[in-house]
């Protein structure tokens, strides 16, 4: 028997970028125009599309949901011209489609792409989520700290008063207590309505957007994608599975999860060296949204490999 091809992570993230960038596209006929579904739906067709050109046995993972609620790109399904290296694949075709359909900032399409093996099967549960950004010792601040301590933490290691350090949150009820907590520390506040996965990578890369530090509660898959990214651009993650009923927790098994208490670390969650696309669809603090003029679309991508921790930006202009 032959052994299959191996996962040349150099060779393998162009077409990766070429992905994001067909879903970006897509998705951008749609930014404004008030229609999450069709935004999301556009963006699917064309990464899914994009992928089933490429030379990978690939299985989705992370992706839409399982395969009762999603047609295409579910958990589970195999992409790729069936030839090449066996890969698993983490993706969100449009992250923000709200943010997409009002147009406002920091909508993304994402994918990652790693070994066979190489991620979490995050069930589509909630994950207690804590990042921050590369430089830091190890477990700098940790879940088991309450947010305040958190912030304490933060500024003791990076030799400034809890009043300098920026944390993001996503705008929801259930934060309320939490951002309570932040706000007697004198931490500053940015309040996302959507996109997690840009708001960890947010901490990747404080000088651009003066983020130092990721809390709170969101999807299980976005914080794969987001483990991945981490994982390419430096810093430390940490996610627990949060769990509301027991169709959730039957929901974590069928994924393979013993130890439901377990907090993974980034490198548990993304256990070997991936590649990571994000292209912009509005603009944002990393990345250009899609510009539009009369004969031409033109998209920002951030291409980043885990291996050489090496982050190309990508300018690409099409004729319309």
């Amino acid at each position: 028997m032959h052994n299959p091809p191996e996962f040349h992570d150099r060779l393998l993230s162009l077409s990766l970028a070429r992905v994001t960038e067909a879903a970006a596209m897509a998705s951008g006929h749609l930014v404004g125009r008030g229609d999450e579904k069709a935004a999301d739906q556009a963006a699917v067709n064309a990464m899914r599309e994009q992928l089933n050109r490429m030379e990978i046995r690939g299985t989705v993972v992370i992706g839409e949901g399982e395969r009762d609620e999603a047609p295409m790109l579910f958990i589970g399904e195999q992409v790729g011209l069936g030839e090449g290296p066996e890969v698993d694949i983490a993706l969100d075709p449009l992250e923000g489609t709200t943010l997409t359909a009002h147009d406002k900032p920091n909508a993304l399409c994402v994918i990652a792409m790693g070994p066979r093996g190489s991620m979490l099967h995050a069930p589509d549960v909630y994950m207690d989520k804590l990042a921050i950004g590369p430089g830091y010792p190890l477990d700098v601040v940790t879940l088991k700290m309450d947010p305040a301590e958190r912030v304490h933490a933060l500024a003791r290691a990076k030799g400034c008063d809890p009043s300098e350090i920026n944390v993001c949150v996503l705008d929801r009820d259930r934060h309320e207590d939490m951002i309570k907590d932040l706000r007697k520390t004198g931490a500053a506040i940015r309040l996302i309505t959507d996109g997690d996965v840009a708001g960890v990578m947010h901490c990747a890369e404080p000088e651009l957007t003066n983020i130092d530090m990721y809390m709170g509660s969101g999807g299980a898959p976005e914080g794969v994608l987001a483990a991945a990214a981490l994982k390419c651009m430096g810093g430390q993650m940490y996610g627990q599975l949060l769990f509301r009923n027991d169709d959730e927790r039957a929901r974590a098994a069928k994924a393979g999860i013993e130890d439901l208490d377990h907090i993974y670390t980034r490198d548990e969650m993304v256990t070997r060296d991936v590649v990571f696309a994000a292209t912009g669809v509005t603009d944002g603090n990393l990345v250009h949204g899609i510009k539009r003029s009369p004969h031409r679309f033109t998209t920002e991508t951030l291409l980043m490999r885990s291996k050489t921790g090496s982050v190309r930006r990508m300018i690409y202009s099409n004729p319309v």
